[in-house]
């Protein structure tokens, strides 16, 4: 971005401003009152577009109602006789230009659409005496009052894009209703680029046009304008027209009024947009989700979705599972001999029955889901503006359509591995089966006592085969081995119910550690992504305000 003449670090400062207000203008659609962004979007184009233009030139615009002498003004000013059927007439019905060096002046006429027809150049012969006057662009626009401005507002475009605009205000109308409420009153703050040219002071006596100047300031000043540059000029005896030289030379040296009427513009934009809003330096906020919210999201999601009953039935299941491993043989085969009470469990389809209670869990709760996240929501946006409030609230709920099924998804993969079984009940199996080998050996080895040591039914193939008196320590040891299987089977079930125990803890810290991860990613980051929104719209509305 290119403009010449123009101080740096003005042009700086004034560059990241209005970096700042499309920061604004991007980040408060569907936050902030769209009418007041509209006029920033409309600022930023029109002051990217003169930014790029010639900062060598300043536009000065001549505005005015009918009959003020603002085109006899714009001739005495140039010091030409330019176009007397459209300049001199009494309504002027398009914009005329007089340059003051030309070098560089036709794009930016062309921005301001201004026809080629009705621009003029100031011959170097002619503007010997007037080289402060150089760079200058000096419109003369058409009357905002008349029918055909109003038609094309041509007088209203021009208004808004001009450098600065020079007021032509007649002393019998200078107070006009329209004038002050349509025009004035809009660019109050706009001092350093405004001037008011009471003109046709040649029509009142020299107290009268004290008491009109100071009328008319007072005036302004009722209406916003703190320091109101007031210039009484004549077009008829060139009373005053130096002086409004004068004023327009310090604008067109200083190559800075295209700057000042941007800041000045945004200025009033920001001003507009701060009524709407609470004080940006005051409304900040943590712009992440503090762990204590997201763990407590977690544990509504856990509850809504039913982990802790999952993690009982996997406590169940684990228990029930155990009984082909770990319980003793004989009461296990025992229990064959009665009806199965465990058939009801279908125990060969575990893997589904998990599968089908996580899902219902899921599905059967989808208001506790949404109760959960809106909870969480309301928390963190509570004492935040209205709009904004809401905007974390619909980040919050931006996922709850799919979030329930997503949940579901996660916590059918955490069904455990039915075919996996720990390493010590297959060593206990081991154990208890040798057990009953022992067993049934002892009752074999008895039975062949009674055989051939008491019943006499033959020779013994071996002496401890027929030896009566080892019958009583053959009964302790059947003893000894059956008690020994009951009481590693009592000891076997107490550690399956602390291994159930612990595998319920494991299933329900996998669960909660994916519904923490759902929560995160369909919850969590659209919500920060809110928050960061909201920070930096604060951030950039205090950037943007002087």
């Amino acid at each position: 971005m290119s403009v010449s003449g123009l101080r740096a670090d003005t042009r700086g400062d004034l560059g990241a401003r209005l970096s700042a207000l499309a920061r604004v203008v991007e980040l408060g659609r569907g936050r902030v009152d769209p009418e007041p962004l509209a006029e920033g979007g409309r600022l930023l184009i029109r002051a990217g577009d003169r930014l790029k233009l010639s900062g060598e030139h300043t536009v000065v615009a001549l505005a005015g109602g009918t009959g003020s002498g603002k085109s006899s003004l714009f001739n005495r000013i140039s010091g030409l006789e330019l176009s007397p059927t459209g300049v001199r007439r009494p309504t002027t019905a398009r914009t005329h230009a007089c340059v003051w060096g030309l070098d560089g002046a036709g794009p930016l006429l062309d921005w301001l659409q201004v026809q080629w027809r009705h621009r003029f150049a100031r011959a170097s012969a002619l503007d010997r005496g007037e080289s402060q006057l150089h760079g200058l662009i000096l419109l003369d626009l058409p009357d905002h009052d008349s029918i055909r401005a109003l038609t094309d507002h041509e007088a209203d475009r021009l208004i808004q894009v001009a450098d600065v605009i020079v007021w032509v205000l007649d002393p019998q109308k200078y107070a006009d209703a329209a004038t002050h409420r349509t025009y004035v009153a809009e660019l109050a703050g706009h001092e350093s680029v405004t001037v008011f040219a009471l003109n046709q002071a040649d029509k009142l006596a020299p107290e009268e046009l004290a008491e009109c100047v100071v009328d008319l300031s007072d005036l302004l000043k009722r209406e916003g304008v703190q320091q109101p540059r007031i210039v009484p000029t004549s077009a008829v005896t060139g009373r005053g027209v130096n002086s409004l030289k004068s004023v327009l030379a310090d604008s067109v040296a200083t190559r800075r009024a295209a700057l000042q009427r941007l800041s000045a513009d945004l200025d009033r934009v920001m001003a507009r947009l701060l009524t709407r809003m609470p004080a940006p330096d005051a409304m900040a906020v943590q712009p992440t989700v503090d762990l204590a919210r997201q763990e407590g999201l977690t544990d509504a999601l856990c509850d809504a979705v039913g982990v802790p009953a999952v993690g009982e039935a996997m406590e169940n299941v684990y228990g029930a599972r155990s009984v082909d491993w770990v319980g003793w043989p004989w009461a296990r085969w025992a229990a064959r001999l009665r009806s199965d009470p465990l058939s009801s469990l279908r125990l060969g389809d575990l893997r589904e029955e998990i599968r089908a209670v996580t899902a219902a869990s899921v599905k059967a709760q989808p208001a506790e889901v949404e109760n959960a996240v809106q909870a969480m929501a309301d928390g963190l946006s509570a004492g935040m503006p209205d709009a904004w409030a809401q905007g974390v609230r619909d980040a919050a709920r931006s996922g709850l359509g799919t979030l329930p099924a997503r949940l579901s998804d996660e916590l059918a993969e955490t069904a455990p591995r039915l075919d996996r079984v720990p390493g010590w009940w297959r060593l206990l199996k081991i154990w208890q089966y040798l057990l009953v080998g022992l067993f049934a050996a002892g009752v074999a080895w008895a039975g062949a006592i009674l055989a051939f040591g008491v019943f006499g039914a033959g020779q013994a193939p071996a002496e401890l085969l027929g030896d009566v008196s080892a019958l009583p320590w053959l009964g302790l040891i059947m003893v000894s081995v059956l008690g020994l299987g009951a009481l590693s089977a009592v000891a076997s079930r107490n550690f399956v119910v602390l291994g159930a125990g612990a595998e319920r803890d494991r299933l329900e810290r996998e669960m909660r550690r994916r519904i923490a991860a759902v929560a995160k990613d369909m919850v969590i980051v659209p919500v920060e992504a809110e928050l960061r929104r909201y920070n930096d719209f604060f951030a950039a509305l205090l950037a943007a305000r002087r």
